[in-house]
C-alpha cells in the first residue's frame, strides 16, 4: 500500500453561492494533513495573482487532485 501523501489545491471561488474551483496545486508533497495545513498560509500569499474575489486553499490526498481535471496543475512559482 503507498503511503497517503498531501498537497495543497489553491481554490478559487466567486461572490455568494458560487462554487469554487480548483485552478492551482502547490508542487510540494506533505506527509500529514497538519503539515499540509500549516503550510497554506504561505501558498495563499503565493496565490494573490489569481482573478477571483476569494482564493482558499484546500489539502487533498493526491489521488483526489488527479481525479480533478484543472488548468493548471502546478503553481506557477
Amino acid at each position: 500500500m503507498e503511503p497517503i501523501l498531501y498537497v495543497l489545491a489553491i481554490m478559487g471561488c466567486g461572490d455568494g453561492q458560487s462554487r469554487c474551483e480548483q485552478v492551482r496545486v502547490e508542487p510540494a508533497r506533505y506527509s500529514s494533513v497538519v503539515a499540509c495545513r500549516a503550510a497554506a498560509p504561505g501558498a495563499l500569499m503565493r496565490s494573490t495573482d489569481l482573478s477571483y474575489p476569494v482564493v482558499v486553499s484546500e489539502c487533498r490526498t493526491t489521488q483526489q487532485v488527479a481525479a480533478v481535471a484543472t488548468p493548471t496543475q502546478t503553481a506557477s512559482r
